[in-house]
């Protein structure tokens, strides 16, 4: 079991894909796992009537509207590894789920568009890459379309995000003049061609930027600036160094067209070359590393309603040590007790496939039937303990209801199953009780959202009904009797961990209690752990 046991993990690579939305994210997705093998017809990515949905958008709002509103796990094989693509949300609204994403992943691809550079959204996901400790990769997008400067583009990204770029390949042109890329390290020209997509690509060997075989391939109104360009980033860039790269003090920089299929493999290719395996995890007894033969996992996303057949529930587990086997016995650390593991998955979409076994590096679904939470470890020793997952403070804040009378209690219970995924908060006042919750989300599709899965998924139609409410905290190490003695203009509420939260209508008033509560810390965000033991995020 040794040698296949390490074999097993030493081939495993995870990693997330973030941009800000519109840079093509869904569209290189869908290109990799056609070069993974997963599918063998890729779809294009309109949410116009007619048009093919993403394999990756399972849900029916993201297939109509063509947007990623939910994370995925994609798993395939490329040159004898095995891959876990991890499919983050394109729209800003679901940035938690992006980063709890992000904490699953040991590597980032940053996808940038050639004509808008460094957008918004890509520098807040850079920052927390780079939290993180995250080795990010690079890919230019839509290289065939006009663009910036390629010299131009990479001291942007560079003084923007304050990190160095490595060109692994430059291109030979852009728009309409686009010629294809040159691998660098290779010397090769990779011929493009319109309509390339599924066609293999053209690779021609060259000795160099004096080969004659330049003149041969390339307009004359092309070749002078792109070979130019190319002979500034060898003359500037001494050898790649790998462990600056694994620090995150340098990024591997390719180009390409996903919509074309151009320049995919070769990112792929530089990816497997480069990617880290599987990382050890902090926990508060130490480092677990992945090679550790005790089982050991935590929850990072929750999704009711895969299967609407079943109603059912899947809780998606980061293996961090170890190996899996469908039907094990587990110890539940926030719960304290044991769980066997009868039924998992592994998944494109909504299309399910049974997993037997896995290995630390790996994206597993167990089916929950409540059990779990976001942040929830699982081992086969006695205990393990990681730092725990923090939710975004919500901004917006509102009541839901059904005209029916009848159906309050199926409305309970379909916000709690989705509050639970963590797609929104829900916050219970602690005198009425659960039938009349609030609930708080950080961008206003998340609403959109929430009332279309309500009705789409459990057949409710709900009025919404908005609060003055835009801000929440949490008071720290608070009982309920002092909690009751804080002084402000605040409504007091508990969330779904039965954790005192204050909403306040607006920074006034939280300025306002902080100053009449100076011993007090209010949290912007908490995360339980044990049901014991609530982090708070100052």
């Amino acid at each position: 079991m040794s040698d296949q046991f390490t074999h097993e993990i030493e081939r495993r690579r995870t990693f997330a894909i973030i941009s800000h939305p519109d840079a093509g994210k869904t569209t290189l997705t869908e290109k990799l796992i056609y070069h993974g093998g997963v599918i063998h017809e890729t779809g294009e990515v309109k949410g116009k009537a007619g048009s093919k949905a993403a394999t990756s958008d399972w849900m029916a709002l993201e297939q109509q509207r063509g947007i990623s509103i939910t994370s995925s796990v994609i798993q395939f094989d490329y040159k004898g590894l095995r891959i876990n693509l991890l499919d983050t949300p394109g729209h800003k609204d679901f940035s938690e789920d992006t980063y709890r994403t992000l904490v699953a992943a040991d590597a980032a691809v940053m996808l940038i568009d050639v004509a808008k550079g460094v957008e918004e959204r890509t520098k807040k996901l850079y920052e927390v890459c780079r939290y993180r400790n995250i080795p990010i990769f690079t890919f230019i997008n839509k290289c065939d379309r006009e663009g910036k400067v390629p010299l131009e583009l990479i001291d942007e990204i560079e003084q923007t995000l304050k990190m160095n770029c490595y060109p692994m390949t430059m291109p030979i042109g852009l728009g309409g003049q686009f010629h294809g890329i040159y691998h660098r390290k290779n010397k090769e020209i990779m011929l493009y061609h319109p309509k390339h997509e599924d066609k293999p690509m053209e690779i021609i060997p060259v000795s160099g930027l004096d080969d004659p075989k330049w003149q041969e391939l390339i307009s004359p109104q092309v070749i002078e600036q792109a070979k130019e360009e190319i002979a500034l980033v060898d003359g500037t860039q001494g050898e790649f160094s790998q462990q600056a790269f694994l620090d995150g003090k340098i990024s591997p920089l390719t180009w390409g067209s996903a919509k074309q299929n151009f320049g995919v493999d070769t990112f792929l290719d530089i990816f497997i070359e480069h990617a880290p395996g599987p990382a050890p995890r902090k926990s508060k007894a130490g480092e677990v590393k992945p090679l550790d033969k005790t089982f050991t996992g935590f929850v990072f996303k929750i999704q009711a309603n895969m299967d609407r057949r079943h109603r059912d529930r899947v809780a998606f587990v980061r293996i961090v040590s170890g190996q899996f086997e469908r039907g094990m016995k587990v110890n539940h650390v926030r719960l304290g007790r044991e769980l066997r593991l009868s039924h998992s998955n592994q998944f494109v979409a909504q299309e399910r496939e049974t997993v037997d076994v896995a290995y630390a590096g790996d994206i597993v679904g167990v089916n929950d039937s409540g059990n779990f939470q976001i942040g929830d470890a699982i081992t086969t020793g006695k205990t393990v303990e990681f730092d725990p997952i923090p939710k975004f403070a919500p901004e917006l804040f509102a009541r839901l209801s059904v005209p029916d009378a009848m159906k309050r209690q199926k409305l309970q219970k379909g916000l709690k199953q989705i509050s639970e995924e963590g797609a929104v908060q829900l916050f219970i006042d602690p005198v009425i009780g659960p039938q009349d919750p609030i609930i708080g989300v950080v961008g206003e599709l998340q609403f959109e959202v929430l009332i279309y899965r309500l009705q789409d998924e459990y057949g409710l139609e709900c009025r919404l009904n908005r609060l003055p409410y835009s801000v929440a905290r949490w008071p720290r190490d608070m009982d309920g009797k002092a909690v009751q003695q804080l002084k402000g203009n605040f409504d007091l509420y508990r969330d779904l961990n039965d954790q005192p939260v204050l909403l306040l209508n607006q920074q006034w008033d939280l300025n306002w209690a902080q100053k009449e509560n100076p011993d007090v810390d209010f949290a912007v965000s908490i995360a339980v752990a044990r049901t014991d033991k609530p982090t708070y995020v100052l």
